[in-house]
Parts: C-alpha cells; structure tokens; sequence
C-alpha cells in the first residue's frame, strides 16, 4: 500500500497509559484529561509517501507530530492501528514527519525543515507576591543546542552543537530515545550565542 503524500506508521496504542515504578509495579494512567503530556509520538513506518523520494525505509522509526493522534488522530481507516503521518519536504508547516531512525545504524536523522535541539539547563526565575510567599518557576526555555540540522541550518551557518535562541513557545517537545528534544523550525531561530 502506498500514500501518496504520507507514511504510514503502525502504533498500538496512541496514548502512553501506563508506567513503570522503580520496583516494577506497572500502573495505568488516566491521561483523557491531559492526553497531550501523554501522546505518542513514534511509530515504525509501514508505507512511504509514493510522491516523495525520502531516504526513510520500510520499518524504520518515524518521529512525528502530536495531531497525528490526539483527538482521534488520523487513522487510515482500511487498517487497524495504521495512521497517515503528512509529509511535505519544503515546510515545516504542512510536514508532520518531524525525524526517523535508521533501522539498521540507529542514526536519527531529520526530514524536511525540521531541525531538533536539546534544552539547555536555564536559571530557575524567583518569583514573590504580595505576601511573602516567594515560589521558584522555572522559566520556559529560550535556547537549546543543535542537535540535528539540516540545510537550513547550514545556510544559517550553524553547526550541530551550538547554542542557539528561538523565538517564545517555539520548544515543541518531543522525546527520542527517551531523551527530550525540542523539535523547531529554522525560521524561528534568532541568533547563535558566541562560543
């Protein structure tokens, strides 16, 4: 079977609904209040994108948007536990598929515009009111590292490790390998900090 503008990823469920305590003990979650925190965002890939050549093959893991699932998601209806991941190679805009892992080497790699950053640790914010309750907040995050890049990147001189600034509430979270990384569209990227 093939899409035309999409892969196609197959997921047993699409809401993380259990955890794990250190001794073992698994325990369900009631996430329909806050299915968002608890979205998945993974899947491997059974069917590329016939009208797009990409370098994602058959089985390999396919890091994407949080729509593809989250309010019914998009589920390719002719098939059980399928769902249709939109792909567009030139913008972020319209391309859900975010990044993929290679099978066979277990390099990550990005797709389309998409470039993926790792938080870097920020001050905690000290915050008081009229009373003196004084709490810590921690602030949203403004800058992260270069983790993947892609050409965008390079034609904004950057390179995988540095420090760069976004614009506010470009950190869209996504976890790979279990590590949290912010998924971010060149275009809000604002500057790199000197080394």
């Amino acid at each position: 079977m093939k899409a035309m503008n999409h892969f196609i990823v197959k997921l047993e469920k699409t809401l993380n609904d259990t955890m794990t305590t250190d001794s073992g003990l698994e325990l369900h979650v009631a996430n329909r209040f806050n299915e968002f925190e608890h979205r998945v965002m993974e899947g491997p890939v059974t069917a590329l994108p016939a009208k797009h050549d990409t370098p994602v093959q058959v089985g390999d893991t396919l890091y994407f948007h949080h729509r593809v699932v989250l309010q019914e998601g998009q589920p390719l209806g002719t098939q059980e536990k399928e769902y249709l991941v939109l792909y567009d190679p030139i913008t972020c805009v319209s391309n859900q598929a975010i990044a993929y892992k290679d099978k066979d080497s277990g390099e990550v790699s990005t797709l389309g515009d998409w470039c993926l950053m790792t938080p870097v640790d920020q001050e905690d914010e000290m915050t008081s009111e009229i009373i003196e309750v004084i709490t810590h907040k921690k602030p949203p995050p403004k800058k992260a590292q270069l983790w993947k890049g892609n050409h965008l990147t390079e034609e904004l001189g950057l390179s995988e490790g540095d420090i760069v600034a976004f614009k506010k509430n470009m950190d869209y979270s996504i976890k790979i390998d279990g590590e949290e990384k912010f998924r971010v569209d060149p275009t809000d990227l604002l500057y790199v900090y000197n080394h």
